[in-house]
């Protein structure tokens, strides 16, 4: 198999996850109990509705990213952090229905810039101080991973009994 016909399918299935993302968190978000979504288990842990809201909150700076690898040579970002400091006082959490709501929109736009994206756009380098290297397949990956870990962890802490809930925070 040749590198460009691998790199087209691993894009396909990056873009499959991307659009399957919203869906995905929705269903499970459906399954919970609504006294649940704004449960903060333990000190430091997010509660479910603040990974949602997470997720809606960083789909407009990713999407710029997406742009930016797209239309700019090799354009260098900085790292984000949604909470700067631990002593911070936490934003209001939007209704869950709206973050949902807000990360579907945020994704559609954001994968309406990747479908245009031809087999070299995803090659294309960027730099971030984070990473060795970056670019518009690494970003990409990293969002569905990035969607996908929150999701995990809405799960491990939604369902995890007491006795097994790490005492990690978020």
């Amino acid at each position: 198999m040749s590198a460009p016909a691998l790199l087209t399918q691993d894009i396909a299935a990056i873009l499959r996850g991307l659009e399957d993302s919203p869906a995905i968190l929705a269903a499970m978000v459906r399954e919970i109990p609504g006294d649940r979504l704004h449960l903060q288990r333990r000190e430091g842990f997010w509660s479910l509705a603040e990974h949602v809201a997470h997720l809606a909150q960083v789909q407009p700076m990713l999407g710029e990213r997406v742009r930016r690898i797209l239309s700019e040579d090799n354009p260098e970002f900085v790292p984000f952090f949604p909470i700067p400091d631990e002593n911070a006082k936490r934003p209001a959490v939007p209704p869950v229905a709206d973050s949902l709501e807000r990360f579907r929109t945020g994704r559609e736009a954001m994968l309406t810039l990747l479908k245009q994206a031809g087999p070299e756009d995803w090659l294309r380098p960027a730099r971030h101080p984070e990473y060795e290297r970056y670019g518009l397949a690494i970003l990409a990956r990293h969002i569905l991973m990035h969607d996908f870990w929150h999701m995990y962890r809405m799960e491990e802490i939604w369902l995890t009994t007491e006795a097994y809930l790490r005492g990690s925070g978020d």
